[in-house]
């Protein structure tokens, strides 16, 4: 049996459970791949710090770099977290040390991953992060090799769980946002400091690149894309969803417009009967569109110590049997640049709330506004406050030209009576 040395950097909560699955299930891992495996190398922050297991001092590297040069570590396991910093040095000196590298790291490959790839190819060695989309779902693998014959039209899914807990919980609870958010930030789905990165669609964002690349095999993008949050989505606008028998999710969107890539995250109405529109909770779902595969839909928990540390051990597993593989599927000078598809042009139908005094002659404001620019109105519905003395006007419209609709409700910043921007929502 082959000896095997891995080194883990990075001993936060999925570290920690990382290091215990890999001691729990050595035996398991080596009538599997007919290696014997053994931690060599481990570097956190704090090495006081409570853990869920007693740290081998003997060990321990307080500088992380030092492990990338350590001979007796073939793989080394990233867990640091953020694209830049430590976390990039650790993977690519550790690459070029000709080591194996798993990481979940999901900003570090959406900005570096074709720098990364290249010096893995360069050193023939693997660089795996399974973890980095979806948690536990296999969807990388299940691109690269499932599906490795098909023809991808277009990704999309629910990519992060905490949005979709938040949204989840304010349809079955009736309660704001704000209340919302704190729960998930009390339960650990959100973070508790800052999480901002989950809720303005950064996090989806930086996935939806790393799948986008998969999928078309194509570089990865750096343009500028369509990315919204669910920072600005009330109560209301969930009442009003179900009453139209739709639904509110934030989705990640990529695909190919004649051969130009169009990425985007933003929130979506969906129908209620449709698969994506049930996926509730903190739960992933990712959908696939293949020829001749069709569509193929793979669901699960997207975040977590337990379903990431899953992901990893897969990429352990993958390594330990001894395939060099290409970290996206085809040779780096194989892999094209593509040119982004301008989202001023995409056509959506939108869901268009207004919040506006209630007075007569209001409703013509708008009408007129959206005739301007083209957009026509497919449903509309009024809602009075009477005692507020205001209104909230619902649009529902046809097709509208993206930079139309952009254009159309900035026009409205100075009209009085409308007392806020309105809120937009594409429709699925």
């Amino acid at each position: 049996m082959q000896k095997i040395g891995i080194g883990i950097v990075g001993l936060g909560n999925i570290g920690s459970r990382l290091y215990n699955e890999i001691i729990a299930k050595k035996t398991d891992i080596g009538l599997k791949t007919n290696t014997n495996i053994n931690i060599v190398a481990i570097s956190a922050k704090n090495i006081n710090k409570k853990r869920s297991f007693k740290v081998n001092k003997k060990i321990f590297f307080k500088n992380p770099l030092d492990i990338t040069k350590n001979p007796k570590v073939n793989i080394l396991v990233e867990l640091i977290g953020k694209s830049d910093g430590i976390s990039k040095k650790v993977v690519e000196d550790a690459l070029k040390n000709k080591k194996n590298v798993i990481t979940a790291n999901k900003a570090l490959i959406s900005k570096h991953g074709d720098y990364l790839t290249s010096i893995a190819e360069k050193n023939k060695v693997n660089l795996e992060f399974e973890a980095s989309v979806g948690g536990g779902i296999p969807v990388l693998r299940t691109i690269k090799e499932g599906l490795a014959t098909n023809k991808i039209s277009k990704v999309y899914g629910i990519l992060n769980g905490t949005c979709n807990y938040i949204l989840s919980e304010m349809e079955s609870t009736k309660d704001s946002f704000k209340n919302v958010l704190k729960k998930a930030q009390n339960l650990g789905y959100a973070e508790p400091s800052n999480p901002k990165l989950d809720l303005n669609g950064y996090d989806a964002m930086a996935k939806i690149r790393i799948l986008s690349s998969l999928a078309f095999n194509k570089k990865i993008s750096n343009a500028k894309v369509l990315m919204e949050g669910i920072e600005d989505i009330e109560t209301k606008d969930i009442d009003i969803a179900n009453q139209l028998n739709l639904r509110i999710k934030l989705l990640g969107i990529t695909e190919l417009i004649n051969n130009k890539l169009f990425e985007r995250v933003h929130p979506c109405l969906v129908k209620k009967d449709t698969y994506i529109a049930n996926v509730n909770g903190v739960m992933n779902a990712v959908v696939l569109n293949g020829s001749p595969v069709g569509e193929s839909v793979l669901q699960g928990e997207g975040a977590g110590p337990g379903p990431t540390s899953s992901a990893l051990m897969s990429d352990l597993l993958s390594i330990l049997r001894g395939n060099i593989k290409f970290p996206f599927g085809i040779p780096s000078n194989k892999r094209k640049k593509v040119n982004s598809y301008d989202k001023n042009n995409n056509f959506n139908s939108l869901y268009l709330r207004f919040e506006v005094k209630d007075k007569p002659g209001v409703l013509s404001q708008i009408t007129k506004q959206l005739a301007k620019y083209k957009i026509s109105i497919a449903r509309l519905i009024q809602n009075p406050d009477h005692k507020k003395k205001t209104a909230s006007i619902i649009i529902i419209t046809h097709k509208a030209k993206e930079l139309n609709s952009n254009n159309c409700l900035k026009s409205f910043k100075y009209n009085k009576n409308v007392l806020k921007y309105p809120t937009l929502i594409r429709l699925l």
